[in-house]
């Protein structure tokens, strides 16, 4: 039977990015506990299979892939052994991020190099992989594509120039291709999660206060109630985690 629409189980196949950890881990885990086949992408690949291992524990189907998405001769791989293993994608989720050197440092001071690093992680890479799996998603009218955003992109903060900079045009591609893609059935949608306990926040900010920090698993959720009513936010919109949470 199909599921319903408006339901997360409605994804039959989510492929989700930067899965061995934080904020992606905790989506795998949601989205294979409500049906989806998942399929996790991740440069860690021991930590990768140890979930994927932990979720077929559970009955559900999950699959690894270890790759690095600002490899452009990677993405071939992960959406053909993604479409291989689990079917069309249906969600793709794009959460793999890198904040670059740390300790941040200001932009002027920022190696040109490093700027272009975290460019093919959080924004290049996200869009090679869009125009291999949004094709299909067009042609079955259906799909969802989110970028995970974050705060960075609409405020200026001092020394995190790079990441802002990756995740403000992260957030202009999201837009431009929901425009370019209106009417074929595929959502693309951005969400920023909030400042997160995850080992990424740490390495930005060793001094903040973690329980002040939103857990991963939270975050998810948020998330999954967002996805649940992703047909009926307007296409390109960028939101926030936080009012998504359950009352």
């Amino acid at each position: 039977m199909k599921a319903r629409r408006n339901s997360v189980s409605a994804y039959e196949t989510a492929l989700i990015t930067g899965a061995s950890r934080g904020l992606g881990l905790a989506l795998m885990r949601r989205l294979a506990s409500s049906g989806t086949r998942v399929v996790g992408v991740a440069r860690d690949l021991q930590a990768l299979e140890a979930a994927v291992d932990a979720l077929r524990k559970t009955g559900a189907e999950a699959h690894a892939v270890s790759a690095d998405v600002a490899d452009k001769r990677a993405v071939h791989r992960i959406a053909g052994v993604a479409a291989a293993v689990a079917g069309p994608i249906d969600l793709l989720i794009h959460n793999a991020s890198t904040l670059g050197p740390t300790p941040l440092r200001l932009l002027l001071d920022t190696e040109c190099e490093d700027l272009e690093a975290v460019l093919q992680t959080n924004l290049i890479g996200p869009f090679r992989l869009t125009k291999l799996i949004a094709g299909s998603m067009a042609l079955r009218g259906r799909g969802t594509i989110l970028h995970i955003s974050s705060d960075a992109a609409v405020s200026a903060y001092p020394t995190w120039g790079a990441y802002s900079i990756s995740k403000a045009a992260q957030d202009h591609l999201g837009r431009v291709l929901a425009a370019e893609l209106d009417g074929s059935g595929v959502r693309v949608l951005g969400v920023d999660p909030g400042e997160m306990d995850t080992r990424m926040h740490a390495e930005a900010m060793p001094l903040a206060d973690r329980g002040s920090l939103r857990r991963p698993d939270e975050v998810a959720e948020s998330i999954l109630r967002l996805l649940e009513k992703a047909h009926e936010i307007p296409n390109g919109t960028r939101t926030e985690a936080m009012p998504w949470r359950a009352a």
